[in-house]
């Protein structure tokens, strides 16, 4: 351990010894800091050691994060080019920047201040992480979504992830700008999601679902009552008429759980004109599927699976969850009517998110579910010299049948719809 390092553990020993937690709470942030920085200064005089400007400075930074802010990772938080905070134990913490995952510098003192830094994240929003419950998923109050696993359940000790967001909203706009997608793709979400169809977003972890659900969510009538659903908010809309319902996990008693599945329920009383689910990944799936069925058009969720047909046969398996009464063809039969696009999202392996497929779910033929490409990314072989996966966004069309058509000329949107396909492709 660095002479540097062991200096302010004692140091740190210290002035936590002699905080009074309840004076933290009155005091600014720069008020904190200016206290940090007197009381550092009289034990590096009492030590008689040689401690430079800029690392007292830096003691005092650290102090401060620690007393009210995250510890370590609070200049991680800070720094807007990273996405994901991976912490594998006080030494492995990892950082995504522009796609790409890297180890950071950043490191904890011992497990102890770790395990403080991970129960202050799950207090801060009403959640607690202990034996006997020793997994979290919470956010932050910038809406950064926040996952906390303990020992024993977490090996080498504890674990973090932390999934940022961007403060300032992105648009599909933004999202052909980095690449994402075409103009003429994002034109035709654009008419898909203003002529309210029901629309699944499938996708590995972190592929960019939420983000894509937000960047749709934009087309949304002002004038429409939104009900939001999600283990823990994340979604940020833009319009007056929203509500947001977020699950609750089970008190130290083991009651007071409120579910997806209930909340769902829930929304249908409500009036709501459209209900977004955050992610579904069990039974409520089939109270989604039963509002898109009845009334609530213009339905939005999303789902892990790593193709649209995927998607579907997940889909299948979160229903019997739900009633594994019900024969499986009056199950497909209620998600094809249900259902009316799937835009599949993938990560490549450049760090690049990408619009792989929009595919539209046109109807059952037998036993099957019949489904429609609108649009693919299709890879070339070779790639760019910074490694850059190459390739081109490719359209067949849409078929006469299709759905998006009709909804189109209902809403007056048939012009913009057809505006977005070419002969050649995007």
């Amino acid at each position: 351990m660095s002479v540097t390092k062991t200096l302010y553990i004692k140091f740190r020993k210290q002035i936590f010894d002699a905080l009074e937690p309840s004076a933290i709470a009155e005091v600014t942030r720069q008020e904190l800091e200016d206290q940090l920085e007197s009381a550092i200064n009289l034990l590096i005089e009492k030590e008689g050691a040689a401690v430079s400007g800029v690392l007292r400075k830096e003691f005092v930074i650290a102090l401060a994060d620690e007393l009210i802010g995250l510890g370590p990772l609070q200049r991680l938080m800070d720094d807007e080019t990273i996405s994901d905070i991976m912490v594998n134990g006080p030494d492995n913490v990892f950082i995504e920047r522009n796609g790409l995952v890297e180890k950071s510098n950043i490191s904890f003192i011992d497990e102890p201040q770790l395990l403080a830094i991970a129960k202050r994240i799950a207090s801060r929003v009403g959640r607690r992480v202990d034996d006997s419950s020793p997994t979290c998923d919470a956010r932050l109050a910038d809406g950064s979504r926040v996952n906390i696993v303990i020992p024993p359940i977490s090996i080498d000790g504890t674990s973090i992830s932390i999934r940022k967001f961007k403060k300032h909203s992105i648009d599909l706009n933004k999202l052909c700008h980095f690449g994402a997608m075409s103009p003429e793709m994002a034109q035709l979400l654009m008419v898909a999601a203003r002529c309210r169809l029901n629309i699944l977003i499938s996708g590995g972890t972190g592929s960019g679902k939420t983000t894509m659900l937000n960047a749709l969510s934009q087309y949304i009538s002002e004038k429409e009552r939104i009900v939001t659903i999600e283990d823990a908010a994340e979604l940020k809309l833009q319009q007056p008429h929203v509500v947001r319902l977020e699950t609750r996990t089970a008190g130290i008693e083991n009651t007071g759980q409120i579910s997806q599945r209930e909340l769902v329920i829930n929304s249908l009383r409500m009036r709501p004109d459209r209900i977004i689910v955050g992610e579904c990944r069990g039974a409520e799936a089939f109270e989604m599927l039963q509002a898109m069925n009845t009334g609530h058009d213009g339905s939005m969720s999303t789902l892990h699976a790593n193709t649209p047909r995927d998607a579907m046969a997940r889909v299948e398996s979160m229903v019997m969850m739900a009633n594994n009464n019900l024969p499986l063809e009056a199950i497909r039969r209620t998600i094809v009517s249900a259902v009316d696009l799937v835009i599949q999202i993938s990560r490549l392996h450049d760090g690049s998110r990408k619009v792989m497929s929009i595919t539209e779910v046109i109807g059952l033929e037998g036993q099957s579910v019949v489904l429609e490409e609108i649009y693919r990314f299709q890879p070339t072989f070779s790639h760019s010299e910074d490694g850059k996966v190459n390739g081109q966004f490719v359209t067949a069309g849409l078929m006469q049948r299709s759905v998006l058509v009709e909804k189109a000329k209902f809403f007056g949107l048939a012009e913009q719809l057809l505006s977005s396909f070419s002969p050649t492709g995007a």
